[in-house]
C-alpha cells in the first residue's frame, strides 16, 4: 500500500487518539497541550472560561456570529447558556442555522448591530471573517489587500442592542448576559447603540485595533478609554488569532462591568445589612 493512502486512512485514528490524550492530560494532571504557534488558542480559552464561571453568564450575544467559531468555542470549553448570534450574511447565516439546529440554546438572529437603526451596504470582504458595514483601508498595511476586498455589498437594515434587548430577554429570560463583538472595525458603534441597555452585561469582549484595516475604524487606545468610561474595567487583553509576526495588528480585551457585583446587583443600590 503506497505511503501516502496509508497515512491517509491513519490520519482520523490518530486525530481522535491525540485529541483523546490531550483531554485526558488535561482532566488529570491539568496539562494543556497544544501545537507550536497556536497558543493563542490556549489563553482565550482559559480566560474566557474562567470570566464567564466567575460571573455566572447565562447568555452571550455573539455579534458578528460569522460562521459560528465563537459560538464551538463557547461550547468547547463547556459554557452551557444561551448563545444569540448576529449575522447579516445570508450565506453564513444558512450555515448558522444549521448548526444551531443541533443545539436548543443556540439562536441565531440575521441582524446586522449598528449605532442606530438605518439602510446601509453590508461588505462581504473576499475572506467573509473580514466583512463589515465599513469599507476596507489598506492605508497603513498592504498585508490583508487580498481577502480584505469587496466581493459583493447588500442592503441590510441595521438594528441596535437596545432596540433588541428587552424583547429578547423577555423571551429567553436571561439574567447575566455577555456581549462580544467581532464586528471588524465597527464595535465601539455597536457599544454606542446599547446604550442603557449596556448596564445590563456583566462584561464585554471586543478587538482593538493596533492597525486600522477600515475606514473611519478606532484605534485601540480611543476604544479602550471609550469602554472605560461607560464604566467597564479590563481583565485581560488575549491574542484572537495567531498573529502576523513581527506586527501586532488586533488583540481583543475582555472586561467587566464595574457596576455589576458578581451577584448581578447594582453595588450602589444594594440594601444596607442590617447591625
Amino acid at each position: 500500500m503506497p505511503r501516502h493512502t496509508l497515512r491517509t486512512l491513519l490520519a482520523p485514528t490518530a486525530k481522535r487518539w491525540v485529541g483523546a490524550l490531550r483531554s485526558r492530560l488535561h482532566r488529570h494532571l491539568g496539562l494543556v497541550v497544544c501545537r507550536s504557534g497556536s497558543s493563542w488558542k490556549i489563553q482565550e480559552h482559559e480566560q474566557l472560561a474562567r470570566f464567564l464561571a466567575h460571573f455566572d453568564v447565562d447568555c452571550v450575544f455573539d455579534v458578528g456570529a460569522n460562521a459560528g467559531q465563537y459560538a464551538d468555542r463557547l461550547r468547547q470549553l463547556g459554557f452551557q447558556g444561551l448563545i444569540l448570534s448576529f449575522e447579516p450574511n445570508p450565506e453564513l447565516v444558512a450555515r448558522l442555522q444549521r448548526k444551531a439546529s443541533r443545539d436548543a440554546k443556540w439562536v441565531v438572529i440575521p441582524h446586522a448591530l449598528d449605532s442606530e437603526s438605518r439602510r446601509i451596504d453590508f461588505n462581504i470582504m473576499r475572506d467573509s471573517e473580514f466583512s463589515s458595514l465599513l469599507a476596507p483601508d489598506h492605508s497603513q498595511t498592504d498585508r490583508f489587500a487580498d481577502p480584505n476586498s469587496v466581493a459583493a455589498s447588500i442592503p441590510v437594515e441595521t438594528r441596535t442592542v437596545d432596540q433588541l434587548f428587552g424583547e429578547l430577554r423577555a423571551q429567553y429570560g436571561f439574567r447575566r448576559p455577555f456581549l462580544k463583538l467581532d464586528t471588524q472595525g465597527h464595535d465601539a458603534a455597536v457599544v454606542a447603540g446599547a446604550g442603557q441597555s449596556l448596564s445590563n452585561f456583566v462584561g464585554l469582549q471586543s478587538e482593538l485595533a493596533f492597525t486600522t484595516l477600515y475606514l473611519g475604524a478606532e484605534r485601540y487606545d480611543r476604544t479602550l478609554t471609550g469602554y472605560e468610561q461607560l464604566g467597564f474595567k479590563l481583565t485581560a487583553l488575549i491574542p484572537n488569532n495567531a498573529g502576523h509576526f513581527p506586527d501586532l495588528n488586533e488583540i481583543d480585551c475582555l472586561m467587566y462591568n464595574t457596576r455589576l457585583s458578581p451577584d448581578g446587583v447594582d453595588p450602589l443600590h444594594r440594601p444596607r445589612e442590617r447591625p
